[in-house]
């Protein structure tokens, strides 16, 4: 029995829910499917309310702006079933078998589950190539490397989790905003949850702007040094957060605040040009991190 769970925000999931709930179908599997507008005000929500045709399925609109963490909790908080699976409302699956390949290891002695992540191989428009690039370079990873450090690439768009430990991790969440996958995935480790990746990926189709995309890793890394600072994040496998701890331990930091202050305007330009540096933007990233540092000590 599943619950699948899916906030949605400015988009259309017709076609995504119409397959996940021919998959569920086939499943002969007990299910409910839950999508829960947060508040968009979108006339895309005309053309969703299409899956309340579907059986064991509806959309459901908040009467106020929750955020990412808050809506998954709304979801959790309205689900029936013990296991609950989440979704993206951008996202596809990629075979026919997506669901089945979930419920396969429901018997297993696994508290959650996450499918993956992958991007089409043909690139994007030259204004969202950032996005496309850092998704096949840094989430598009194999379930054998996942696996070897389980709670580093804990992605929010397609992963399957008790409701009970689920709940147990997000409650412990007040805040939301860009980058608390990486606090959910700490506080897994944290409470040894038991988690396993497979490759059962979805398709990522809502490829945002370069802009967008790197305006929010910014806000992710001030989430991480908030994290840090507020001694919130104990056990994890961050690399940024793991590396900004090493810089400081031998006052390197300092160097790196002052790269983003020399060169920052020209990094940004470099992300988002149409042939951006994957590299150049974990040293943008790490740079900003150390510099915002820097400036909240002399606050």
């Amino acid at each position: 029995m599943i619950s699948v769970l899916i906030p949605v925000y400015n988009y259309i999931i017709v076609a995504l829910v119409k397959d996940l709930h021919q998959q569920l179908i086939s499943s002969k599997l007990a299910f409910e499917i839950i999508a829960l507008d947060d508040f968009s005000k979108s006339q895309f929500n005309i053309e969703n309310s299409e899956i309340n045709d579907l059986s064991y399925t509806h959309l459901e609109k908040s009467d106020k702006n929750h955020g990412r963490t808050q809506t998954r909790q709304l979801l959790s908080n309205k689900a029936k079933y013990d296991w609950l699976l989440f979704l993206d409302a951008d996202v596809m699956p990629e075979t026919s078998n997506y669901i089945q390949n979930y419920v396969n290891l429901m018997p297993k002695n696994f508290d959650a589950i996450y499918g993956g992540f992958s991007y089409a191989p043909t690139p994007p428009e030259a204004d969202r190539m950032l996005r496309w690039k850092y998704g096949r370079s840094h989430e598009g990873i194999d379930a054998r490397a996942r696996n070897k450090k389980p709670y580093k690439i804990v992605i929010s768009a397609n992963f399957m989790i008790k409701k009970s430990v689920f709940n147990l991790i997000n409650s412990n969440i007040s805040d939301s905003g860009y980058g608390y996958d990486n606090y959910f995935g700490a506080l897994l480790k944290q409470h040894k949850i038991t988690v396993f990746h497979i490759n059962n990926p979805v398709l990522h189709l809502g490829i945002e702007s370069s802009v967008i995309f790197l305006n929010k890793k910014k806000d992710a890394a001030d989430t991480l040094l908030k994290l840090y600072q507020n001694d919130q994040i104990k056990e994890h496998d961050n690399d940024l957060l793991s590396f900004f701890i090493r810089l400081k331990k031998f006052r390197l930091h300092y160097l790196f605040s002052y790269l983003y202050d020399a060169f920052g305007s020209a990094m940004r330009k470099n992300l988002l040009s149409e042939n951006p540096s994957i590299s150049l933007m974990q040293l943008y990233r790490i740079s900003y991190m150390c510099n915002k540092f820097n400036l909240n000590r002399k606050r």
